[in-house]
């Protein structure tokens, strides 16, 4: 027969364990990559046809965003939301590293992606290579992209469609969805460029989804 006390010290560890597993439940699931880190090393090229690696966005804030030039919404859709959000920002957008990575590169040459980035941003980096180089990098930025045929032999890419935020240690900080508001866009880029200010219209997270609507103090730390 097992002691009482003994009954009481396998409960307590027991209740111990289950709050433990449910806390850490909670954290991933404050993340939408909660126990990966996405970037790393890749070898591309932008517009030019100039080699560029990792070491381009070294020391820098930056945000990349993954798609191709023949998506029919959430790539234009995406881009047009960050070059509002820079042409609202100004100058100080300067130090952002923004960086559209094809997942198309049969199609996505270097002509044909600077032709395509003409109706956005000019500080929007275009980013092409290899299907070996491409597959590399979206593999070390996590990013899913599974091509789906169309009529005709055309086809279209599903793809992850979250801008990804990096501080300037290369460490992924925050993101943007794709069905965000644009005063959400705009706040998140400028609390990336200020993380410690105050900014009007910013959710108080870079994580966060929305903006708290007339609420200034809840959009700050």
């Amino acid at each position: 027969m097992v002691p009482r006390f003994a009954l009481y010290l396998i409960g307590a560890i027991a209740l111990l364990g289950l709050i433990a597993g449910t806390s850490a439940i909670m954290m991933q699931r404050s993340s939408p990559w909660p126990t990966i880190r996405p970037g790393g090393a890749f070898a591309m090229q932008d517009t030019s046809g100039r080699p560029v690696t990792e070491a381009d966005f070294k020391g820098g804030l930056s945000a990349f965003y993954f798609g191709f030039t023949h998506c029919p919404d959430a790539c234009p859709t995406a881009l047009f939301s960050l070059s509002e959000a820079m042409r609202e920002i100004g100058p100080a957008a300067d130090r952002l590293r923004v960086a559209f990575v094809t997942v198309d590169p049969e199609r996505d040459t270097a002509e044909q992606m600077k032709l395509y980035l003409q109706s956005f941003d000019p500080r929007i980096r275009g980013l092409v290579g290899s299907q070996a180089a491409v597959e590399a990098m979206a593999a070390k930025f996590h990013v899913v992209a599974r091509r789906v045929p169309g009529e005709g032999g055309d086809y279209v890419f599903d793809h992850s469609t979250t801008i990804m935020l990096f501080d300037a240690t290369g460490r992924l900080v925050g993101g943007i969805d794709h069905d965000e508001a644009q005063e959400s866009v705009t706040g998140k880029l400028k609390r990336l460029l200020t993380p410690n200010a105050c900014v009007p219209g910013a959710p108080a997270s870079l994580w966060e989804a929305s903006v708290v609507k007339g609420n200034s103090a809840a959009m700050c730390n």
